[in-house]
């Protein structure tokens, strides 16, 4: 199995439009699936946009004042934007177990491991999707966020963790169809932290995510 300096690690310093980061996903699922590109880890951050999930639901769509793109990928409907950064992670499954479920949860434990190393203490709910937290009025929040979709057992999508965005523009949605909880950052929870920063928590924690995949269930 390929480790993870075989796989092309890229990191975006610009804003990348998220229409332009789904066609070149759509192009490299195709590529790896075909056997004539590598596996992908891709890390970025989009200018402001509604993504739609094949689950979103028309009325958790309160106020379109940005872009509303119909994405692909599981779930319902997402913000994405400055401040917040995306880890795309396109993988061959047939290499990694062909287990849909095992992978989303490998991607679940790795933001959690990566958010610990900023003393931040975050969690999954089987029943909500995404990556909480304690919000700094001490309820539960939402500080990560998760969707992916397989193709020909070709991953694509990932995860996007709340830096520092502008918290305000989650309230033109219901964040994946969930009501009752909030949506925080570590900006909100007091931590600032470059970008970069996370990336290279996130790499730090990468090889220890790709032996997840490994595993056998319990």
């Amino acid at each position: 199995m390929p480790d993870i300096e075989q796989i092309e690690w890229r990191t975006a310093t610009a804003q990348v439009p998220y229409r332009e980061a789904l066609a070149a996903m759509e192009a490299r699922n195709e590529a790896i699936e075909a056997g004539t590109a590598r596996e992908l880890i891709w890390q970025l951050e989009h200018p402001p946009v509604y993504t739609a999930g094949t689950s979103a639901a028309e009325d958790e769509l309160l106020d379109p004042r940005f872009e509303v793109v119909k994405a692909g990928r599981g779930g319902r409907y997402t913000y994405h934007g400055p401040g917040q950064r995306v880890t795309y992670v396109l993988l061959d499954l047939r290499q990694r177990g062909r287990d849909v479920r095992r992978f989303v949860h490998s991607l679940e434990g790795w933001a959690v491991a990566a958010l610990r190393d900023f003393g931040v203490e975050s969690w999954t709910v089987p029943e909500r999707v995404g990556i909480w937290t304690t919000g700094p009025d001490g309820r539960e929040a939402k500080i990560g966020a998760i969707g992916v979709r397989v193709r020909r057992w070709v991953t694509m999508h990932g995860f996007a963790v709340n830096l520092a965005p502008d918290l305000s523009h989650f309230t033109g949605i219901v964040p994946c169809g969930i009501e009752e909880f909030g949506v925080t950052s570590l900006a909100d929870l007091g931590i600032a932290l470059a970008p970069g920063t996370w990336d290279e928590a996130l790499r730090s924690h990468a090889s220890a995510f790709l032996r997840t995949l490994e595993e056998q269930d319990a």
